[in-house]
């Protein structure tokens, strides 16, 4: 058996485990937008690019074992799993089902995300609204009343810009 189809395995296993702790790390992003945290979200976030920036790494290390698989089978293209678990049948069914694993995780934070995506979409929207809110009443001028809240005139015309 060869060190690489080991190697390979170890990596899978890698990068599932790292694929959890993204999968934690976008769920308590979700949760921190939903509570308007931005404490939260922004350490969420810290958090998340730096588990992506060593999941590239692994993918690089994966790659470049994958590549090295193909050069000892002398197999033509890139190969997948799939395609590795056949040229090694003794470790194939362990290949198949880190990527399958592997293949969950992902789903899950792409789910995750896509969701988070939406409460983000959500809350930049009413964000806007009060923005727009607030430049409508700032531009315009207005007159306070005696409690202090600023009265917006419903037009403004010749006889209220004069007075």
């Amino acid at each position: 058996m060869s060190a690489q189809i080991l190697e390979l395995e170890s990596i899978l296993r890698q990068m599932i485990a790292e694929h959890h702790k993204l999968l934690k790390y976008v769920e308590a992003h979700a949760a921190a937008m939903q509570k308007l945290d931005y404490k939260a979200m922004d350490e969420a976030a810290q958090q998340q690019e730096a588990l992506r920036l060593r999941l590239m790494g692994l993918e690089t290390k994966r790659k470049s074992v994958v590549t090295a698989l193909g050069r000892a089978a002398r197999a033509d293209g890139t190969l997948t799993v799939s395609d590795i678990a056949r040229l090694y049948p003794q470790r194939g069914p362990a290949l198949l089902k880190l990527r399958a694993e592997l293949k969950g995780m992902i789903g899950q934070i792409g789910n995750r995300l896509n969701i988070a995506g939406r409460v983000a979409s959500a809350l930049l929207g009413h964000l806007n609204t009060v923005v727009r809110l607030v430049a409508g009443a700032v531009e315009g001028t207005g007159i306070y009343t005696k409690s202090g809240v600023h009265k917006i005139a419903d037009r403004i015309g010749a006889m209220n810009a004069i007075g």
